[in-house]
């Protein structure tokens, strides 16, 4: 099998795949990075190299603070190397760190206090989150927010809403309690909740009725592949007059963007649950290969839709660095927590075999999620 001709087979051209996908990667690793660098330089940390991806270099430069400026050659990450780290994932290289000078150490990532090294590592994940805040906030703030209403315009026979009673014209007020202001609202609340019962007020002709409702849990195609998620069976109004252009001022587009950034931390998190407690398959994770495809088919509908993405990946990879495994920021963060604690830093033998660990779960989380790639979006074997 030619796995880039399989790919190009999909519809999108090989150059137009790579460009985007070096786009939005390059654009979220850059700013997580970034955030890292940025508050590190701001707690007095000498910064060996900031890198773009990861073995050769493909182009660089060195600044007047002595940091190397670097390209490199395998696009599907960076780091950045403070003084003292044995390697861009801040582990310490401790021989090094016992031959510092005072001088030296005062600008050295592991002498500065657990609080400085806690901002420094949270600061690439927060980096992920404020950038898909801007890129939300500002594309509303720019470009306006389409809003269809909360109304059934049909009910699909022996689904979960016609089960339940839904009519065609039910205007959706609430779910389990929480308003809901757009059809856009009910799709994102009910994909999460499939299996689940979930209580629904609507306005049926001027008049207040509840409806219980459990949206079916089924799998779609999606452009990351097929997903799981709740379906209830009821269709959007189509009218004209239905479909409404809404503008913003700047700050409501910046609460718009706060609250489209945290609907993606909550799919997120819902979607890792799933997964972890067995309700959903691990197959639905998506790695490079993935990302390069979804990328090209996004860039087709436009730079705003390609915007939106980056977004969305930001958000992903600031939770996915998160999570309390070593060598990933939330596994220095765990450490530094227990450090905060204890009020003594955790052993050296205790973080090598952390990272060690974690070494091993990065690995093979990226050859799972590459393997799931190549079987499901290049070989299409589901």
């Amino acid at each position: 099998m030619d796995f880039i001709a399989a790919m190009v087979r999909t519809g999108e051209s090989l150059p137009l795949i790579i460009a985007s996908f070096v786009f939005v990667l390059g654009v979220v690793v850059f700013i997580h990075e970034m955030g890292h660098f940025l508050v590190g330089r701001w707690c007095g940390v000498d910064i060996d190299t900031f890198s773009i991806g990861f073995g050769k270099e493909l182009v660089g430069w060195t600044d007047r603070h002595g940091t190397r400026w670097r390209l490199a050659a395998i696009p599907l990450g960076g780091y950045v190397k403070f003084a003292g780290d044995a390697t861009g994932a801040s582990t310490p290289d401790h021989d090094a760190l016992e031959r510092m000078t005072p001088r030296e150490r005062a600008g050295s990532f592991h002498f500065k206090s657990v609080w400085q090294r806690a901002a420094i590592v949270a600061a690439g994940p927060i980096a992920n989150f404020l950038l898909a805040i801007v890129i939300f906030a500002g594309t509303v703030y720019l470009y306006g927010r389409t809003v269809i209403p909360p109304r059934a315009a049909a009910v699909m026979q022996e689904s979960a809403a016609a089960k339940a009673g839904f009519e065609v014209g039910d205007l959706i007020l609430t779910i389990d309690g929480a308003a809901v202001r757009s059809f856009g609202d009910v799709q994102r609340i009910v994909s999460l909740r499939g299996g689940e019962a979930l209580t629904f007020v609507v306005d049926r002709a001027g008049r207040q009725v509840t409806l219980e409702a459990t949206p079916e849990l089924k799998e779609r195609d999606t452009p990351l592949g097929k997903q799981r998620m709740g379906m209830l069976g009821l269709t959007a109004p189509t009218a004209p007059g239905d479909i409404k252009l809404e503008r913003y001022g700047l700050f409501p587009s910046i609460g718009i963007g706060v609250g489209e950034t945290w609907s993606v931390i909550e799919q997120s998190v819902d979607g890792i649950g799933k997964i972890i407690g067995g309700r959903a398959s691990a197959d639905q994770l998506a790695g490079p290969i993935g990302i390069a495809q979804v990328s090209g088919q996004v860039a087709r509908l436009g730079f705003v839709p390609l915007l939106s993405f980056v977004a969305f990946l930001s958000v992903s990879i600031g939770l996915l660095n998160l999570l309390p495994v070593p060598l990933l920021d939330g596994g220095h963060l765990l450490f530094y927590a227990i450090e905060a604690l204890r009020g003594r830093p955790v052993s050296e033998r205790t973080q090598e075999f952390g990272f060690r660990i974690g070494l091993a779960l990065v690995i093979m989380l990226t050859v799972f999620v590459t393997w799931n790639d190549i079987v499901r979006r290049i070989l299409g074997v589901t």
